[in-house]
């Protein structure tokens, strides 16, 4: 279980937030996720009785219905909930800190801290720092770039080009993210954020040329610090005997960290020119996501094209039965009464 300390939230956040030690009592108190289909986004939200486990954000709602509660009510909440042990109490919105709640969090050891920030700020900047902190994540060997501002993750055997590939997609104006280990953590249900180590942050390794710092070579636009995973694109080798299928008519997916992400099989073969290949999967990709399907509009037209086809077959077969003699009845032979 993935765990961080309240003193570590505090110094990463400190200057941010605008925060401050009301005491300095439970620094050591630690902040983690209890339910196992949690996310560090669900465990920071408003001062909330219900669930006191949460670390509790209070604002000037919350601190307007203390004011109006008896002082004998407001001790007994807050000593309940202090009891409990919230990973801390934040006091946002440069309000005052009431002596109930001080006196509740000395009692218990709780952190308190206060903020000049507004509530609203605190809150979402603290549930993108636990999201990230507490999230399930793992560790894939590839190339996260930005392209086309979809995170794209380059994946294929040792050898297969993915890194002169990645130079080749810098050259042309989209950003690294991370080479050879990208760091995935999945912040959501259906979201997967890469990044980079620190240690390996904005280098490139190129056969033949080794370590590329992309940062100082092609400008601070060329590297990323984190993108949210979208899709796969995997190189490999064309084998001789292996056909690969031209058209695949359902759309690949593998699974990250319980996530089903796009994939796209991509074959390595001389003279192909990958880079523009992988920018075309992307934008095809992109519009996938806004409904638009090249293939089923393909398919569509064709249907389309049959049904004119056989009406225009219909259509002539009766022009040529009403032209066959066989089948004609002239004017004279309708008063004829043997017919």
């Amino acid at each position: 279980m993935k765990e961080l300390s309240v003193a570590q939230l505090f110094e990463a956040y400190k200057d941010r937030l605008a925060l401050s030690w009301v005491g300095s009592i439970g620094c050591n108190r630690s902040i983690r996720l209890v339910e196992t289909d949690a996310y560090g986004s669900d465990i920071v939200g408003h001062l909330n009785i219900i669930h006191p486990d949460r670390l509790q954000v209070v604002g000037s709602a919350e601190q307007k219905w203390a004011l109006r509660t008896r002082a004998q009510r407001r001790q007994s909440v807050f000593e309940d909930l202090c009891q409990a042990a919230p990973p801390a109490i934040i006091v946002a919105d440069n309000l005052p800190v009431l002596d109930e709640l001080r006196e509740a969090c000395e009692k218990t050891g709780t952190p308190l801290f206060s903020s000049t920030l507004s509530c609203s700020v605190v809150i979402d900047q603290l549930r993108h720092y636990l999201a990230r902190k507490l999230g399930t994540n793992t560790n894939l060997h590839g190339v996260f770039m930005d392209v086309l501002g979809m995170g794209v993750m380059i994946t294929g055997d040792s050898g297969s080009g993915k890194s002169e590939l990645a130079l080749e997609l810098i050259s042309r104006g989209h950003g690294l993210v991370a080479d050879d280990v990208v760091e995935l953590t999945r912040v959501a249900p259906n979201v997967i954020f890469g990044s980079c180590p620190s240690l390996l942050r904005d280098f490139l390794e190129v056969r033949g040329l080794g370590l590329l710092n992309i940062r100082t070579i092609f400008g601070e636009t060329a590297s990323r610090r984190k993108m949210r995973l979208k899709l796969i694109v995997h190189l490999h080798r064309q084998q001789p005997n292996i056909d690969t299928p031209r058209l695949p008519f359902e759309a690949q997916t593998q699974e990250i960290l319980g996530v089903s992400v796009r994939k796209v099989n991509i074959p390595v073969a001389a003279g192909r020119n990958l880079a523009v290949l992988l920018e075309a999967a992307v934008r095809n990709t992109i519009l996938q996501f806004r409904g638009i399907d090249s293939l089923e509009e393909f398919i569509s037209r064709q249907q389309q094209e049959v049904l004119v086809q056989e009406d225009v077959a219909a259509k002539s077969a009766q022009r040529a039965l009403a032209l066959d003699p066989a089948h004609t009845i002239r004017a004279a032979d309708i008063d004829d009464p043997s017919i």
